[in-house]
């Protein structure tokens, strides 16, 4: 997919039309430095220089609002709005690596199934761009949020697993697959048992990159690729959205491929379990007692909680390789979603400081999150009086932190271990983020990972 970002000369000889940006606080200044005749224009159009407002001018050029220099998303609904043809930068203002990405993410088309209805606008590459760093960003993110949009007919647990074969190829990665019943000989039986009853095997995805005698970085993603809730069957608005419940596989693979793409110095390990959560005659049930790679007994809640129950085993493993950095991505609980909203993930960890660094980095790149707790208190409501834990307590309450808390009775307490609960969806169209499959927290993820190479 083209990111719209082109070479070309920066001017309207070479038939590009130049893009303007203008601070809110400035418009004055702005105006005053127009050509007569364009001031005329832009004060009868009633142009305010509001965030994301724009103006196009009668020379073809365009201005925009923006209230910051270095917004990220100033350019970021620029490329299917403006008329077709090419633009440059008119100014050098801000940070041209910021820009650029802002404007390939605003470029952004779900076409597997229907021809674009526009052809986007090209931008000439601002001078100083990174332009490796915006390729390899853009390009990942896309991967993402093409794996989310597209239908679970389409994509299923083998389909995830071509997904990471086709980056294994790519940049030269070790790959293994685990499929079907030889999931409980390979000791992964939480998998085996959510995903069993489709038609669709289950699978264990497991990626290896990079320097043995790098920092380990472990990335374990929730791969459902299709959840009709089981036995505990949602309803037909609950399951509509279904197909974005492997958000947290795509997620990690963007990242991956963003960590393998630019070379970060880590001994990366991606870890998917993949299935689809089906019924039929040999689905599990509520309270079955499942065992777990971890070697604990896990009584089932709720079928509908099985997110969960697949990442218990494959964080179990990644734990076992004692990593440097763990990190889930997760479309884990709706919960999340209730306490935050649909555009900000939850941050669980027990290390101030990876919280403290994530968040940091998440702001500094306008990709957000924010940290809830991992409540000890909570603990007990995931007692069950038949087996080691229960997937889901009994209590309606704080369902986003005993989801974590599950998840943290596979995980050592000593290891640096982070827990991502994302929508992975834009349920509204924003610059740079257009409705549909999302990759939420990656670009902070990857600085998390960056750093960490560097240290």
């Amino acid at each position: 997919m083209s990111l719209h970002l082109v070479e070309g000369s920066a001017s309207t000889e070479g038939g590009f039309f130049p893009i303007t940006l203008v601070l809110t606080a400035e418009l004055a200044h702005w105006l005053e430095r127009l050509p007569a005749s364009d001031r005329t224009y832009a004060e009868r159009m009633g142009f305010k220089a509001e965030v994301g407002e724009r103006l196009v001018l009668p020379n073809g050029g365009v201005a925009v609002g923006v209230a910051a220099a270095d917004d990220l998303w100033a350019l970021g609904d620029l490329a299917n709005s403006l008329p077709r043809g090419g633009y440059y930068l008119a100014q050098a203002i801000g940070d041209p690596t910021s820009l650029a990405l802002g404007w390939a993410l605003g470029s952004y088309v779900f076409s597997r199934y229907r021809k674009p209805r526009r052809e986007a606008a090209d931008l000439i590459w601002p001078a100083g761009a990174d332009r490796a760093q915006v390729t390899a960003l853009a390009e990942a993110i896309f991967m993402a949020r093409d794996l989310i949009n597209t239908p679970a007919g389409d994509l299923g647990p083998a389909e995830l697993a071509d997904a990471a074969s086709t980056l294994a190829d790519r940049f030269g990665a070790d790959l293994s697959v685990i499929n079907g019943d030889a999931l409980l000989d390979a000791g992964y039986p939480a998998v085996h048992a959510v995903g069993r009853a489709s038609a669709k095997s289950p699978c264990l995805i497991d990626l290896n990159w990079g320097d043995e005698a790098a920092p380990k970085v472990t990335l374990v993603g929730k791969g459902v690729c299709f959840d009709s809730g089981g036995l505990d069957i949602k309803s037909s608005a609950g399951m509509l959205m279904m197909k974005k419940d492997m958000g947290g596989a795509a997620i990690v693979l963007a990242l991956g491929q963003m960590i393998m793409e630019l070379k970060l110095r880590v001994r990366l390990r991606i870890l998917v379990p993949a299935v689809e959560n089906m019924i039929s005659g040999n689905a599990f049930r509520p309270l079955d007692v499942l065992p777990t790679r971890h070697g604990v007994t896990v009584e089932v809640g709720n079928t509908d909680a099985e997110g969960r129950l697949i990442l218990c085993d494959a964080l179990a493993e990644a734990d076992r390789g004692n990593p440097d950095l763990l990190i889930d991505c997760a479309t884990l609980t709706g919960a999340a979603r209730v306490a935050l909203g649909p555009e900000l993930p939850a941050l669980f960890t027990r290390h101030d400081d990876l919280a403290d660094a994530l968040t940091r980095h998440g702001q500094a790149v306008s990709d957000p999150v924010w940290r809830l707790p991992l409540w000890g208190g909570y603990r007990r409501l995931l007692d069950s009086k038949t087996a080691d834990l229960s997937s889901t307590g009994e209590s309606p309450y704080g369902g986003a932190i005993t989801a974590a808390l599950f998840l943290a009775e596979f995980v050592r307490p000593e290891t640096r271990w982070l827990h991502i609960d994302a929508m992975a969806w834009n349920v509204r169209s924003r610059p740079g983020r257009p409705e549909g499959g999302e990759a939420q927290a990656v670009r902070a993820l990857f600085e998390l990972v960056k750093a960490t190479a560097q240290a």
